[in-house]
């Protein structure tokens, strides 16, 4: 088997393009809330450019590496993984009505973010190490059960991102198993894990009844405002930096729903290109994944592909109104040092696998 000698420019070109578009629509949807917050227009944008910085070169690291090294780790990884969200529960940091964060110092960190990247090694390293084989259903379950621990873990306070956890899950085994049927049950099982989840808190009940009607309840206003500020874009926008809904109407307009700015500045002409650098980015990771040399390096790069995807699709539902809202970050382009870090992080392994591809 010949090896790569280098990395797939292609993946490499497409994550510098997402990240520079994602800086700069990052600094003109954030600017307002940093210049009346902190009294620094790109406050927001400086402290994304440190956490993009440090990810390109946790990135070029982990690209130069052999995957299988980091694989033999994925247990130890993942166990860390479940240590970090036990800890939120009890040492966390809480904004905005929401635990998610610990602290180390001057510098805080999301371990749902990390715990992402854990379950995508961890269920490769499970998956590539089996004896059996991997078509029966007593196998696909037991590997969806170990990683319900930390869904449940992430679930209790970051229901999004057990959600999306449980989707890399799926898509892993399914490129695994080449039956389609026992997915069926799967899937069914998934929608009742999830009904659970909204039934233990009241305020995801509360959603449901926002989502079907935002106009009749106080907290439908971010709603609102986001369809106000897509609508409003028409079909090329009215110009980069001059959003009005980001102007304290969309609260928080940097974070979940900075997806709704872009289409009010850039028009529906630039969402579109946005939407297309992530299908560009989500295809290059299938054939990446279809050429990997190994099941484990096929299965890496599927975990990846399988996240990318599923984060940009509930982030533009969630922004139309499509589903209820639900707190996802757009990848590469919402506000979030530790989301950036991890997901750089993410291309790195990708590379990686490239780097062997057949």
């Amino acid at each position: 088997m010949k090896k790569k000698s280098r990395i797939d420019y292609t993946l490499f070109v497409l994550v510098i393009f997402l990240v520079i578009c994602g800086l700069v629509l990052l600094f003109s949807t954030s600017a307002y809330n940093g210049r009346v917050k902190f009294n620094d227009s790109s406050y927001y944008f400086k402290k994304q450019l440190f956490a993009t910085v440090l990810g390109f070169i946790a990135m070029i690291i982990v690209s130069r590496m052999d995957y299988h090294r980091v694989l033999a780790l994925a247990p130890a990884l993942y166990i860390l993984s479940l240590m970090l969200s036990l800890a939120v529960l009890f040492i966390g940091d809480e904004y905005n009505g929401s635990k998610r964060w610990l602290s180390l110092g001057p510098l805080s960190f999301q371990p749902s973010e990390y715990a992402k990247l854990a379950v995508i090694l961890f269920l490769a390293y499970l998956i590539e190490r089996s004896k059996k084989k991997t078509t029966g259903l007593g196998f696909m379950l037991k590997i969806l059960a170990s990683v319900l621990p930390i869904i449940a873990l992430v679930g209790s306070n970051n229901l999004s991102t057990a959600i999306i956890i449980l989707g890399i899950a799926v898509i892993t085994i399914f490129v695994s198993n080449p039956r389609y049927l026992p997915f069926i049950g799967i899937g069914c099982a998934g929608i009742g894990l999830v009904a659970v989840f909204l039934g233990m808190e009241s305020y995801r009940m509360e959603r449901l009844a926002i989502w079907r009607n935002p106009e009749g309840y106080e907290k439908g206003f971010q709603t609102i405002q986001g369809l106000y500020a897509i609508g409003s874009g028409g079909i090329f926008g009215k110009g980069l930096g001059s959003s009005l809904q980001k102007l304290g109407f969309v609260p928080e307009a940097q974070n979940d729903m900075i997806f709704s700015i872009i289409c009010e500045e850039t028009g529906l002409v630039g969402a579109s290109l946005v939407i297309l650098l992530f299908v560009l980015l989500v295809w290059r990771l299938m054939v990446i994944s279809t050429h990997a040399p190994d099941l484990s390096g096929a299965l890496i790069a599927a975990g990846i592909m399988g996240h990318m995807a599923i984060q940009v699709i509930l982030n533009i539902a969630v922004v139309t109104n499509t589903i209820p809202n639900t707190g996802i970050t757009l990848p590469f382009v919402s506000y979030g040092g530790t989301s950036v870090l991890f997901l750089l992080s993410e291309m790195g392994m990708a590379l990686s696998v490239s780097r062997q591809m057949l």
